[in-house]
């Protein structure tokens, strides 16, 4: 699973990722950015699949 990383200004592999559901019920991943290690959020879509 790929995010955009703000510090680095790229996207990069989330590392350590984890499915978390906000408080409007959808899915996001949550992890870290392979790179730098600076956290990294991804709202997954309703038709996203889950890598």
């Amino acid at each position: 699973m790929e995010g955009y990383c703000v510090k680095c200004r790229a996207k990069t592999a989330i590392k350590d990722p984890v499915e978390v559901t906000m408080e409007n019920g959808k899915k996001a991943i949550k992890g870290k950015c392979s790179v730098c290690g600076t956290g990294v959020f991804r709202i997954l879509g309703k038709g996203t699949p889950k890598k």
